[in-house]
């Protein structure tokens, strides 16, 4: 028996079913393991996704496929783009109804830091991509053109940026999308596991009392968050609020459609937008628009999840065909190059406390899956409103850096 006129059949959706829940399972476990009370956490399914990605690749295409008028397709890659925008989805909108009571508050306060900072991690992430650009010139020899569109990708892997990845492929020549493509899923690898390892260690190696790092979080919302009190009972939709969810998620994804030229949010930061205005104000007149706290939890770990999965997959199968150790260690350079010197000015220069410094900086970095792990090591949500607050700014300046170091070489 077949769906949509037989072009998606029951074997081939349980087959994807099998293949997502499959890598959780050994994710999950590869996770757990803590050397040092450091462990991979979420990055854990990354991982395993990656791998089975890498060699088992051909078997997800064989049993994606269908055959018609003798004519075999398959549709690994669509299959697993949804996977991977469903999580996206889920765990973006989470986030943003999690940090909306604090969060304009806190942005108010801490504006300038949070653009300095964003500006600082992204700057020096290009700045590192532009390097890099000039010395495998030299080193290889090939023209700048294609050495560009290579490490462009590179520089949206190693920040882990979509909207960059989509701008690159825009701006280079048709012929050379592909280099991006391939310079994105090598960088990735790093890009993930980089910042999920940073935001386990740093406060490792600084000795922070998470109690006290907290406190200093809690007491700086409370100084910002002016939540209104509403007299009066609210109207619920339903028990989990997934009414108000799926509100949030279908505007996000209007808004984020947009565009302004070949600038839009897209999905990830339309989300993000709307949830955080909808937790802010948690109410539309006396329909509550705030879903539960337990639903939240459950989306937000499901959906980085399905995100990991989905976007693991095929970057262990590019990664491999055109993996080559100078890429990954342009890539690493990418990563660490922009993080430790956005830490640092955060620190020094910025003089804000550990958890909104890390916060900000998994923000800046783009980095959902760190967020999801800082969120763990900290021990609070509210680290998610330094994430919120910094996002946005990072995402528009990636974008436009990627663009700039196409045009410039």
């Amino acid at each position: 028996m077949n769906l949509f006129d037989g072009v998606i059949s029951i074997q081939s959706i349980s087959y994807l079913m099998f293949t997502v829940f499959a890598i959780a399972v050994v994710g999950y476990l590869l996770g757990r393991i803590t050397i040092k009370g450091v462990s991979l956490g979420d990055a854990g399914v990354f991982i395993i996704a990656l791998l089975y990605g890498a060699f088992f690749y051909s078997n997800l295409e064989g049993g994606l496929a269908i055959t018609q008028n003798e004519t075999t397709v398959t549709f690994a890659k669509e299959a697993l783009k949804l996977v991977e925008n469903m999580g996206l989805i889920l765990f973006v909108t989470s986030v943003g109804f999690i940090a909306g009571p604090n969060f304009f508050g806190n942005f108010k306060k801490n504006f300038k830091s949070y653009v300095l900072l964003a500006l600082v991690v992204i700057i020096m992430g290009g700045l590192s991509c532009a390097a890099c650009i000039f010395i495998d010139k030299q080193v290889s020899g090939d023209s700048y053109e294609s050495i560009t569109a290579m490490l462009v990708g590179l520089l949206s892997g190693s920040l882990t940026s979509t909207p960059a990845f989509s701008a690159a492929k825009g701006t280079v020549d048709p012929a050379l999308e592909d280099l991006v493509s391939v310079g994105h899923g090598i960088a990735y690898l790093f890009g993930v596991v980089g910042v999920v390892l940073f935001v386990q260690i740093v406060p490792k190696i600084m000795k922070a009392d998470m109690a006290v790092e907290r406190e200093k979080l809690m007491t700086a919302d409370a100084g910002t968050s002016k939540k209104k009190v509403y007299n009066g009972k609210l109207i619920e939709i339903d028990e989990f609020g997934f009414m108000p969810f799926s509100l949030a998620a279908i505007a996000g994804i209007f808004v984020g459609s947009i565009k302004f030229g070949n600038f839009s949010l897209t999905t990830t930061g339309g989300c993000l937008l709307v949830s955080l205005v909808l937790g802010h104000f948690a109410r539309i007149g006396k329909i509550s628009v705030m879903p539960k706290e337990r639903t939240l939890k459950v989306f937000r770990e499901l959906g980085l999840m399905l995100f990991l999965i989905g976007a693991g997959v095929p970057g262990g199968a590019s990664f491999v065909e055109h993996f080559k150790p100078v890429y990954f260690l342009y890539g690493v350079i990418m990563t660490i190059i922009p993080m430790i010197v956005g830490f640092f000015f955060a620190k020094y220069v910025l003089k804000l406390s550990l958890l909104n410094n890390l916060g900000s900086i998994t923000g800046g970095m783009t980095s959902t899956p760190a967020l999801g792990t800082l969120i763990n090591t900290a021990g609070t949500e509210n680290v998610a409103s330094a994430y919120a607050a910094t996002y946005p700014v990072a995402l528009i300046a990636v974008v436009l850096v990627s663009q700039l170091l196409i045009i410039m070489f």
